[in-house]
């Protein structure tokens, strides 16, 4: 889950702890007036959380009932977990704590999580019922205990001799002693305390789950910014490494983060989805589904905006009209990075004032209005087509989609249909031509001030030539003429062969991604 602060990620984790609390029977909800406040918003009666996935049940919980889950069906860890130094002397300091249970969990998702101590004494408890107890040699127990911690730490933080960490021993806490815990790192032997920030959060998570997560095997496991005091790189071979070898396989691990590496593993990981929670009204009900992956602006509670040319130094930022960069996005046009804008005006402002590049619909532009525009404008590029959807809809688009799914597609009745459709249309689109175009902000700028550029959006005859050009467009019968300037974004939408067909898969065919690279390649050379 992204989102920038306080836009929700962790009420979503609540949500799942007061279900929690519920099904152990150990947090009622009217215990305290204060919880009940913390988990209301005004105005409600009750607290109520629904569940659907997977597994195809809801729940709702009032304050008294008990879910119909089990006690481990979820567990959490909240982000206020680092422990900076250990205390305890002798074993049993802590309370009694029933792991079964999760007994010494957090309550609330503000409170700090003290379960490190308390699984540094189980595993070095189940260390010594091994040796003493079982029959397996020092050698199995050191497999069992101590290896995959240092696997895990070798593939987060790698095995250069600066950055290798080794689990070397953990003894307990014992004759007025803290706990023993050393790591070798290059030639110098650590105790935890002198760890930095970074290196403890790993080791805490990853002694955690070694302790618990056998206890855990149907679990939704949330775990809140786990990213915390990890550059990029070591974000990424973080949430890859517990994903994938730390997790068991029946269950589900959620995760709030910021983190550009998390983003980039979940944009990689066939199994992750990526929900955004950043700027909604959550005081209206909210319906969130997994964000698409090839959309860049995913990154953008990473790195915003503005900070786009210092990280991508080497490569084009295109601006783009509205949702067309989900589309733009799966071309891979080398170097080259898709930012939507909220329309065209917006798009044809920022290339003007800027270094950035753009890209626009043609709308009812004329092949002369075109040649202008990219004189005068370099950096922006004009479809050569109305919009994105004559791409997407193109009849060489739809055969070659068809004909990857098996299914008939008769080109020629495509285009003749497509054909009557249009002169059906084009009563309609011919008179307001003139009109819309004066909508156009091209040669808007004081620079073009009553000259006859800037009168080609004006109301004014030079505006009208073009109109009766682009009427001239509308009233052909060949398709490469009138196609260019045929609204396919609200027109022609009844045709039988544009029914129950995806835009984002007519965005993944070869012939979108040759037509997108070609219009993009053909700009950057000047053309």
């Amino acid at each position: 889950m992204i989102g920038s602060n306080g836009s929700g990620k962790s009420s979503v984790f609540d949500a799942f702890g007061f279900l929690d609390g519920a099904v152990k029977m150990d947090v009622r909800s009217h215990d305290s007036s204060w919880r009940s406040y913390y988990l209301k918003k005004p105005g409600d009666l009750a607290v109520s959380v629904q569940f659907d996935g997977d597994t195809e049940f809801t729940v709702t919980v009032p304050f008294f009932k008990k879910p119909a889950l089990n006690d481990t069906t979820f567990y959490g860890r909240t982000s206020f977990r680092q422990i900076p130094r250990l205390t305890r002397t002798s074993l049993g300091e802590g309370a009694n704590v029933d792991f079964q249970k999760d007994s010494d969990r957090p309550k609330f998702f503000i409170e700090r999580d003290n379960r490190f101590e308390n699984d540094v004494e189980k595993i070095t408890e189940e260390i010594l019922k091994d040796f003493f107890r079982s029959q397996q040699s020092n050698e199995q127990i050191r497999k069992k205990y101590i290896d995959p911690i240092n696997d895990a730490l070798n593939n987060i933080f790698g095995g250069g001799n600066g950055t290798k960490l080794q689990l070397i021993e953990i003894i307990p806490p014992l004759e007025g002693k803290v706990a023993q815990i050393s790591f070798r790192k290059g030639d110098s032997e650590i105790h935890y305390n002198y760890f930095s920030a970074g290196e403890k959060e790993v080791f805490n998570l990853l002694l955690n789950l070694l302790s618990r997560s056998s206890l855990y095997q149907d679990t939704i496991y949330f775990f809140d910014e786990i990213d915390l005091h990890l550059n990029t790189k070591l974000q990424f071979s973080l949430i890859k490494e517990i994903t994938e070898n730390w997790i068991p396989e029946n269950c589900q691990l959620w995760t709030a983060s910021h983190s550009l590496g998390f983003i980039e593993y979940a944009k990689q990981a066939d199994h992750a989805s990526i929900i955004d929670f950043d700027d909604l009204d959550f005081d209206s009900p909210r319906t969130l589904t997994p964000e698409p992956k090839d959309n860049p602006e995913i990154y953008e509670i990473a790195v915003g905006k503005e900070f786009l040319p210092a990280l991508f130094q080497q490569m084009s930022i295109y601006f783009v009209e509205n949702k067309d960069r989900d589309y733009y996005a799966t071309v891979g046009v080398p170097n080259t990075v898709f930012v939507s804008d909220n329309n065209r005006n917006n798009v044809y402002h920022k290339v003007r004032t800027t270094k950035y590049k753009g890209i626009v619909d043609r709308d009812f532009l004329s092949d002369a209005d075109i040649a202008e525009i990219k004189k005068h404008y370099p950096n922006l590029t004009v479809l050569n087509y109305y919009s994105i959807e004559n791409y997407l809809y193109h009849p060489e688009n739809l055969m070659e989609y068809n004909t990857s799914k098996g299914k008939p597609f008769d080109k020629d009745e495509y285009v003749t249909q497509l054909t009557e459709a249009k002169n059906q249309a084009k009563d309609k689109i011919i008179p307001i031509l003139a009109l819309k175009r004066t909508e156009y902000p091209y040669f808007g700028e004081p620079a073009y001030n009553e000259k006859p550029l800037q009168n080609r959006f004006k109301n004014s005859s030079k505006n009208e030539e073009q109109a009766a050009i682009l009427a001239g467009y509308l009233n052909s019968n060949d398709f490469e003429t009138y196609y260019k300037v045929l609204p396919m974004k609200s027109y022609c939408t009844q045709l039988p062969q544009r029914q129950n067909i995806a835009k984002s898969d007519l965005a993944k065919t070869s012939w979108f991604k040759v037509a997108m690279s070609q219009l993009l390649g053909s700009e950057d050379k000047g053309a």
